[in-house]
């Protein structure tokens, strides 16, 4: 049989594959051979045609059982030189091999016209001759246009980012590269709508998910974070910067904070729909493991010259 192409070699996938699995290995050829990752490979681009020819075969179940049927009949002995019986293309009752006949076919590219509904132009079959194919005549064919249809794809965007937004480039699960004005103020589970960019000109649906922040939490529109300060501070009070989503920002210590204490940034939470939160700051205070033989000696003049005493009034 002619031009008969394994879709499963194909996608390197064995003939029991589940569709999770041929939609696995579809996505990391088709990252590997697709044409912006590399340019004027032309045999990368044929093979990046084959993986799509392959995938929109076998990820069917209806075109993947046609497909699997003519496998078998290709094996068979003399098939080439069965004559044509009537057609019976979609009239099936049964998952038997004679349900269809497949002797209709020349080649295996006329199956896969005729189950992909490609249809060869009639105007151009016998014009065209190929010099080094004496005889033979060219076909050029014409691929009917899917149905548009939106697709998904998931976006994980780290906090600083979300909260600024802006124009960035992204690289799709399917190997595709788009410029994306994404606006600021994003949340986990938003939705971001690319028009044209889904399947066969459908809309492409960009679901954002803003992965934990190592200092900051966000809660709603607030913000909560702890800021680590010294004994001293926490004694004696006075300004220190804070880290914030709009870089460092100074706030005031009270003398006398305590260790838990939380303290209010007002407006520098996070934005979402026009209105924005607040930064809680959570004080911890943090005693020093290493002192300088200068420090050691200050800290047991202090001890001696202190009055305070924490544990005067134990209820016990």
């Amino acid at each position: 049989m002619q031009n008969f192409r394994n879709y499963y070699a194909i996608l390197g996938v064995s003939r029991d594959a589940t569709i999770e699995e041929i939609k696995k290995s579809y996505r990391k050829l088709a990252r590997k051979y697709h044409p912006d990752m590399n340019p004027g490979d032309k045999a990368a681009e044929e093979k990046f045609k084959d993986l799509g020819e392959a995938y929109e075969v076998l990820s069917d179940a209806s075109k993947r059982a046609q497909y699997d049927q003519y496998s078998r009949f290709w094996k068979q002995s003399g098939f080439q030189g069965s004559a044509p019986r009537a057609k019976t293309w979609g009239n099936r009752s049964g998952n038997r091999d004679d349900d269809m006949d497949f002797s209709q076919f020349r080649d295996f590219n006329s199956f896969v016209d005729e189950l992909l509904n490609r249809h060869p132009e009639k105007t151009s079959t016998t014009t065209e001759r190929d010099p080094y194919r004496p005889g033979k005549t060219k076909t050029a064919y014409t691929v009917s246009r899917p149905s548009p249809r939106n697709a998904e794809a998931r976006l994980t965007v780290p906090l600083e980012r979300a909260y600024t937004g802006g124009r960035e480039r992204i690289r799709l699960e399917d190997g595709r590269s788009l410029e994306v004005n994404m606006p600021g103020g994003m949340m986990t589970g938003q939705k971001i709508r690319l028009r044209g960019q889904g399947v066969a000109g459908g809309d492409l649906f960009l679901n954002i998910e803003v992965p934990p922040h190592p200092f900051f939490k966000l809660d709603g529109i607030d913000i909560y974070c702890q800021l680590p300060i010294t004994p001293s501070e926490a004694v004696l009070g006075g300004p220190i910067e804070v880290p914030t989503l709009d870089g460092l920002v100074k706030m005031m210590i009270p003398a006398g904070v305590r260790s838990g204490q939380k303290l209010r940034l007002g407006g520098k939470g996070y934005p979402i729909e026009g209105e924005r939160g607040d930064q809680i700051v959570e004080v911890q205070i943090v005693t020093p493991r290493d002192l300088s033989p200068t420090e050691r000696e200050l800290y047991e003049k202090l001890r001696q010259l202190e009055t305070f005493n924490p544990r005067a009034n134990l209820p016990v």
